[in-house]
């Protein structure tokens, strides 16, 4: 094992998926020279010249609705998303092509495509390039979406994308690239619909995504300090979602709060909750909390973006109540 940031994880998953099959290749904007904003891809063109990295004009659409062709005709391209916001310029091609063309060709046909994209506020950014948008296409089938919470995540997830004959949507959260974790040397894959549960507990259930596994991991060390012992779920991808470990989870310890950086009304709170309703009534000893971002546009002013995002202190309070029956 070695610590690696998630940036570098990312660009070991591509590269090494692109050394084992020459049908992969990527597109984006400045995925190239630049190697994204965000320096994800750095030093991929050199190993894989231009042919295969490919930067393309600002034409969102364009780009999009060319890899959907190619995955249809026996490529596997891999596009880079500069922002999760730009998903709303893409639908037609993700959610009417990608995620259909398997269905409406009766098997016939596949789209093994992995869009990599990215959701997560306080960067500053505004509302334009700050959302998390990550339930809009859970919501269409054919799509299967990954959230990694870390490097380890980041690297075995991807894998397991660009292997895949169905589109994948892979969300990274924006401020981690350079959060580091430990990976190991030897290639591995992760599973898709394989939750993780990162700490065991007894009193609580914390369901988390993404960046939010961060916030709930310190969530439950705060709430240690009370003598309340949570456990903390990690789904990784929530298509497929792995219901039998969170509702394991939440029949042990009688209470549950589902945390994610989405927009908290008709999100992934929403459906974990109710899933976790419906399957686990009956050792509920508390209504199902879910804590998601604020139902408003992502400020750009730090002090209010700073309050529309799920926190520690705010998912340890509402734990600390649901345990303490004042809720």
């Amino acid at each position: 094992m070695r610590e690696i940031t998630l940036s570098q994880a990312v660009n070991e998953a591509v590269a090494e998926e692109m050394r084992r099959d020459p049908k992969i290749f990527l597109i984006g904007e400045d995925v190239a020279e630049a190697g994204t904003p965000f320096k994800v891809l750095s030093g991929l063109v050199e190993e894989f010249g231009t042919e295969r990295i490919i930067d393309t004009p600002i034409s969102e659409p364009g780009f999009m609705g060319m890899a959907v062709g190619a995955a249809m005709t026996g490529s596997r391209p891999i596009v880079d998303l500069m922002f999760g916001d730009f998903l709303f310029l893409v639908m037609d091609q993700l959610c009417n092509q990608a995620a259909k063309t398997h269905y409406m060709s009766g098997g016939k046909l596949k789209v093994p495509l992995v869009l990599r994209t990215n959701l997560g506020a306080t960067r500053r950014s505004a509302a334009q390039h700050s959302q998390s948008l990550h339930a809009l296409v859970a919501h269409i089938p054919g799509l299967k979406v990954a959230l990694p919470s870390s490097a380890y995540e980041a690297k075995g997830l991807l894998k397991t994308a660009i292997r895949d004959d169905n589109p994948v949507v892979i969300f990274e959260d924006k401020l981690m690239y350079n959060d580091k974790a430990p990976v190991p040397e030897e290639e591995y894959l992760l599973p898709f619909g394989q939750a993780a549960v990162l700490r065991d507990g007894k009193d609580v259930t914390l369901v988390a995504t993404s960046s939010m596994v961060q916030v709930c991991q310190k969530a439950a060390e705060l709430l240690e300090t009370d003598g309340i012992s949570a456990e903390v779920i990690d789904p990784r991808t929530i298509v497929p979602l792995d219901e039998d470990t969170i509702v394991g989870s939440v029949k042990k310890t009688s209470r549950a709060v589902v945390v994610d950086e989405g927009h908290q009304s008709y999100g992934v709170t929403a459906e974990i909750a109710a899933r976790i309703a419906d399957k686990a009534f009956y050792h509920l000893d508390a209504p199902v909390q879910r804590i998601g971002a604020m139902d408003v546009p992502v400020p750009f002013s730090p002090a209010l973006e700073d309050l529309t995002v799920p926190t520690p202190e705010k998912v340890a309070e509402r734990a600390r109540k649901l345990c303490r029956g004042e809720i």
